[in-house]
């Protein structure tokens, strides 16, 4: 147990050595040695004072960087878990079940080669751009992703796994619930983690093309004025919010998956 600790504490080291050297070359290249003209880059201590700002102004974009945050949340928010509450069971059902594979899998192959964002102009047309219209971006996106690892992970289960289940009398939804869903777990779990980019690249593009208030409308807005520093605090907000919502699925993986310790 003390070894695990030592190396976690190394590789925090490490992380935390590297991001402030990432910093400290971005600052010589801003700030001292000046590469970039017309604050193409602004340095880091320019894009601390511009996130200190938009925390309590609104200008511009007409609100701040909390607003922005909040509705982006909850769209992101929303479209994930309905995403999540339909693709597993989606999935699950795919690789299951041969009638429905067979059924569902060659509407779901052509649906999935369209790229999410490419909905936006129909969804938009269709919804408008509220709630809901940016949401089903959103699920698209997610959906997509959740089935097909789900799906991967139900078909990699060890079939001398499952015949020895059925040998002890196991049913089939038995064989489902004790053997294979528990060995998709890793794959189910990476499908949460790669849907969840997803879900932010779809609702930045969507508010990009489309919205009134959000990251990627406060990214579009600070783009039109010219204002680099907020465009990158955007950006490094959205990295910040992407980065502890893994860690938090990461967390709840070590609680249900063996060996992620």
């Amino acid at each position: 147990m003390k070894k695990i600790k030592v190396n976690k504490n190394k590789y925090t080291v490490i992380m935390v050595v590297n991001i402030m050297v990432v910093i400290f070359i971005w600052y010589l290249l801003s700030d001292v040695f000046k590469v970039f003209r017309n604050g193409m880059l602004p340095g880091p201590v320019d894009i601390v004072k511009t996130f200190i700002y938009k925390l309590t102004n609104t200008a511009p974009g007409g609100n701040t960087l909390g607003g922005h945050i909040a509705a982006s949340m909850i769209v992101v928010v929303t479209g994930y878990i309905i995403g999540v509450g339909v693709g597993l069971p989606v999935g699950i059902l795919m690789a299951w079940y041969k009638p429905i594979d067979y059924l569902v899998r060659p509407v779901f192959d052509f649906l999935r080669c369209i790229p999410g964002l490419a909905w936006i102009p129909v969804i938009t047309v269709w919804l408008g751009i509220d709630l809901k219209a940016k949401a089903m971006i959103i699920f698209i996106s997610v959906f997509v992703g959740i089935v097909v690892n789900v799906y991967s992970g139900i078909k990699q289960t060890d079939e001398v796994k499952i015949w020895v289940a059925q040998i002890f009398g196991a049913s089939r939804w038995e064989v489902l619930k004790r053997v294979a869903l528990p060995s998709a777990l890793p794959y189910i779990f990476t499908g949460l983690k790669v849907s969840l980019g997803m879900a932010w690249l779809g609702i930045i593009a969507a508010e990009l093309l489309a919205a009134q208030s959000g990251l990627g409308y406060m990214i579009m807005v600070a783009r039109n004025f010219g204002r680099a520093d907020l465009v990158i605090v955007g950006m490094l907000t959205i990295g910040l919010i992407g980065a502890f919502l893994t860690w938090i699925i990461e967390l709840i993986e070590k609680k249900f998956v063996k060996g992620r310790r």
